[in-house]
């Protein structure tokens, strides 16, 4: 099957999709790093990837699929080699007669199509897939776990003819094309997981390799443990660190590129009893280019949240544990703040994404960067809007507010429980009640719930003793759970989203603040105003089927205890 080559910035302007000024600064932006108009779009969040696919399928008349819709079979890999699937990103979906049905995500590359078809004697079809799809299923066929044990036995021979007394043995081994190919591997299996971070850990006897998947950790590989030096050193090696010193934590990054996606990683390392541990935190690129909708707010928070950030000065505080995905929302609120018109500015530790247009600082406290040192020369830089990473003491909480009152929106997140505790937060930190409350314009409190697995998704009744402490108007809700299945590993859960509560401080609560007020006498009083809480905010979602009862109570407690 022959496809026409077609210029997809030029479509998506005739379309209306695209302005001719945001295509110029794409091609502009292809010109320096090389990648396919496509791929440069999605990179400046212009387009979604879904969206280019989308238009494609509609454009070419290609049948688009996803991952839930193969029926997909290891014994496919006999059909096309693995070296030319890998090469041309493509895969076998299902063969009727002599048609051969592929799935890629590029559909013009017509030489792929032109080989496959000289390779296979077939009609070749093609149907498009998204990246992340394409690379789940081709590890469906041609990877998995025996790919990895089979690689790692590879290493474990070469380590079996060196002596493992020199740390220059292990630089050479980390050098060597199967230490490469199992830590690709184990990585790649990562991304395939959707994991958020990479757990390497030697213990007594083994070695162990852990995801954390959608919060959780998972034992994932446990590998002999004559191979974490190698591991460890070729991470060493990606990240930059120092291969011979064993005996101190150190810090890293690197980036690789999988599947025509571009992925950071922060690196960290530290010696424990049984050898060096690695973890490796996984900077998804796509999701700091979440829209503020995509996160997870419901409209009625959404449209509060919006008409707080669109105000031109005063500070707004991000609320939440660690890991309860405050830099997802902060960095969907300056996605959409971001523009040539308006001078932004952050101080972060550390930077995880870094941003077009926005001018990012890292805190480093060897240096005499601090989060308030950095706020101080950012103040003589013109800033429109100012994010800090996190205010940690009264001197940045200080400068933050008093950044605010000066004509700048200020971004910030702090860790209490919920919105209202963050007011009387600053109070504590040693601000004056009046400055908050003339500073203070807006609080997001936020927890990450798993969501249920939808392939085995069930309904059922929780435990009475916690049906009749619910408010009454979830008592006669359906509830849902995963009985678990590969999918879900097992747990009955498969992603995660966000529940909010968003506090938008008016002038009844400024005079409260003012006041000193308690932090119950200000609750009251959102309440009485139709505040949102978390636990609301989660039971909506338990209530609907896309978490569970026992997530909700997991990071929220019932109101009425």
């Amino acid at each position: 099957m022959k496809l026409k080559n077609i210029r997809i910035g030029d479509l998506l302007v005739s379309k209306g999709y695209l302005t001719e000024a945001q295509l110029k600064v794409a091609l502009e932006e292809q010109k320096k790093t090389g990648k396919k108009i496509g791929e440069v779009l999605i990179d400046l969040g212009y387009i979604t990837e879904d969206f280019l696919l989308d238009i494609l399928s509609e454009q070419l008349g290609i049948e688009r699929v996803t991952l839930d819709e193969l029926d997909l079979n290891p014994s496919f890999k006999n059909i096309i080699p693995e070296n030319v699937a890998r090469k041309y990103k493509v895969i076998p979906v299902k063969v009727e007669g002599s048609t051969l049905y592929i799935a890629m995500s590029d559909p013009n590359n017509i030489i792929a199509i032109d080989e496959i078809t000289r390779l296979t004697k077939k009609d070749v079809i093609p149907m498009l897939i998204s990246n992340d799809e394409f690379l789940a299923a081709f590890n469906k066929i041609y990877g998995g776990e025996d790919h990895l044990y089979n690689i790692a036995k590879t290493v474990e021979k070469e380590i079996s003819v060196l002596s493992a007394e020199d740390d220059s043995v292990y630089e050479s081994l980390a050098e060597s094309s199967s230490a490469i190919d199992l830590v690709n591997s184990i990585i790649a299996k990562a991304i395939n997981e959707k994991a958020s971070d990479i757990h390497i850990e030697p213990d007594e006897d083994i070695l162990r390799v852990r995801f954390r998947i959608d919060g959780i950790l998972h034992e994932i590989l446990t590998l002999n443990k004559i191979l974490a030096p190698a591991i460890i050193s070729r991470i060493k090696i990606m990240s930059n660190m120092n291969i011979a010193e064993k005996r101190v934590p150190q810090d890293g990054r690197f980036k690789i590129k999988i599947n025509f996606q571009e992925i950071d990683f922060r690196v960290s390392t530290l010696p424990t009893n049984f050898g060096e541990k690695a973890v490796l935190r996984v900077l998804d690129r796509s999701k700091a280019l979440l829209e503020l909708h995509h996160i997870g707010m419901d409209n009625h928070s959404l449209e509060i949240y919006d008409s707080i950030i669109s105000k031109p000065y005063g500070i707004i505080l991000i609320s939440g544990p660690t890991g309860s995905g405050k830099t997802t929302t902060l960095y969907a609120t300056l996605n959409k703040l971001n523009s040539l018109e308006k001078n932004i500015v952050t101080i972060e530790d550390p930077i995880e994404y870094n941003f077009k247009i926005i001018n990012q600082v890292q805190v480093d406290e060897t240096a005499g960067v601090t989060f308030a040192s950095a706020l101080r020369s950012i103040l003589r830089q013109d800033p429109d809007i100012i994010m800090v990473g996190e205010i940690r003491d009264k001197e940045t909480a200080q400068i933050s507010i008093q950044a605010s009152l000066t004509g700048h929106l200020v971004l910030a997140t702090i860790h209490t429980n919920d919105a209202v505790s963050s007011v009387v937060r600053l109070v504590d930190m040693g601000i004056e009640p009046y400055l908050v409350s003339s500073s203070l314009i807006g609080v997001v409190a936020q927890r990450l719930v798993r969501k249920v697995c939808l392939n085995c998704a069930v309904e059922y009744t929780p435990d009475e003793s916690i049906l009749k402490r619910l408010d009454i108007k979830y008592q006669n809700a359906k509830f849902v759970r995963g009985e678990g299945c590969p999918d879900c590993h097992y747990t009955g859960y498969k992603g995660r989203i966000g529940i909010y509560e968003v506090l938008k401080i008016d002038t009844e609560m400024r005079e409260m603040i003012s006041k000193n007020a308690t932090t119950e006498t200000i609750r009251k009083y959102a309440l009485s105003k139709g505040f949102q809480t978390l636990y609301d905010s989660g039971m909506k979602l338990a209530s609907v089927g896309i978490t569970t009862l026992e997530e909700v109570l997991r990071v929220t407690t019932i109101e009425n205890d």
